[in-house]
């Protein structure tokens, strides 16, 4: 049985290693495991979210909420805009992109994404019969290269992916750039991926208000700790929302992942902290990777950063199997479009972790 020929002609995304998988193929124990290829909250999640998960496994023969206002509401407060704002999806931020696609893409339209970034906008709407242009990052100024979108841009383009902070490299996108390319292009959605907003403290969620044209995704498998249970949400003008419930799966959150998220938002306390931890961590591996002349360390604004080894003499492959080796998970970076064989990306851990980490790096570069 033939499959869709974009199916047939498409690559697998890429996703990092799991601690059960590097566990197994080295005989490791899964429990000293340090992960840092996932961008995930090592802290874990609220304690009032697991204590509402636990109340709620009783009611898991019925089917879920499906209107979700509680959690619109309380998502709406946290973000500072309308309940009519806010669309919530399951499947973390992956089921907003892919209702987005549904909802806006035609057969032949095209979408840009500048490289190196999140490769799953593409992975998503190949699905639909569109077709990804590419823009780029300028690596050596860790930056947007604002004039390749402009130039990127046909009468075909539909969409614009613009990741900030951008994953992999860390970098913001100045407020300014997206507003003069969603009032250049008020007929392409300027979708703004701010999955790791928190990190960075700036959001662009304001330009909503401007601006019919921009999307803003968001997810709480990161700072809010529940990578696990699949959430995201996205902020948008009253009618795109609109349009986009129409085609939204009714049933696109549990009943568990329901409670998690909106007892997660209520714990402002447990968010706080984990910004706070995470913006530690990460500035502790920045300064102590910097120290290592053999290493291209990128400053960023999430939490994760993204790392030039070509001076080490380790090709990112060669480098990530050395540290599984000693039960430390990087993301190896080949796979991004837009980088070469000599990069890797590493996301924060706790400050004991991470102390680890440098030692055992060290000792491999060395």
């Amino acid at each position: 049985m033939k499959p869709r020929q974009i199916v047939d002609e498409m690559d697998s995304y890429v996703p990092g290693r799991s601690q059960d998988e590097i566990a197994q193929e080295f005989n490791l124990n899964k429990d000293e495991i340090i992960k840092l290829g996932s961008n995930e909250n090592p802290w874990g999640p609220s304690p009032k979210a697991m204590e509402a998960i636990k109340n709620e496994i009783k009611s898991i023969n019925r089917y879920p909420e499906s209107q979700l206002k509680e959690l619109v509401a309380e998502i709406a407060d946290y973000s500072d805009v309308d309940d009519s704002q806010v669309i919530i999806g399951g499947d973390g931020a992956d089921e907003i992109i892919d209702v987005l696609a549904k909802t806006f893409i035609d057969d032949g339209d095209e979408f840009i994404v500048p490289l190196p970034s999140y490769m799953y906008y593409e992975y998503l709407l190949q699905q639909y019969g569109a077709h990804p242009v590419y823009a780029k990052w300028d690596l050596d100024k860790n930056e947007l290269d604002v004039d390749s979108i402009f130039e990127a841009i046909t009468d075909k383009t539909k969409m614009i992916f613009l990741c900030s902070p951008n994953n992999p490299t860390g970098t913001l996108i100045d407020k300014e750039v997206l507003s003069d390319i969603a009032s250049k292009n008020p007929e392409i959605l300027i979708v703004v991926d701010e999955a790791y907003f928190e990190y960075s403290e700036v959001t662009n969620k304001d330009l909503i208000n401007e601006y019919d044209n921009i999307f803003i995704i968001r997810t709480m498998s990161k700072v809010l700790g529940l990578a696990g249970m699949r959430i995201g949400y996205g902020l948008a003008c009253p009618e795109i929302i609109e349009y986009m419930h129409r085609i939204k799966p009714v049933f696109s959150l549990t009943r568990l992942s329901f409670v998690a998220a909106l007892n997660t938002f209520q714990d402002r306390q447990y968010i706080a902290e984990s910004i706070e931890k995470g913006i530690e961590s990460r500035q502790y591996l920045y300064d102590e990777l910097s120290k290592i002349d053999s290493l291209n360390v990128f400053p960023s604004k999430s939490n994760f950063m993204l790392i030039g080894i070509k001076d080490t003499g380790f090709t990112a492959s060669e480098l990530a199997l050395e540290l599984m080796k000693r039960g430390i998970i990087v993301r190896d970076c080949t796979s991004f479009k837009g980088l070469d064989e000599y990069w890797i990306r590493i996301s924060i851990c706790t400050l004991e972790e991470d102390k680890k980490f440098i030692d055992v790096i060290k000792e491999v570069l060395s």
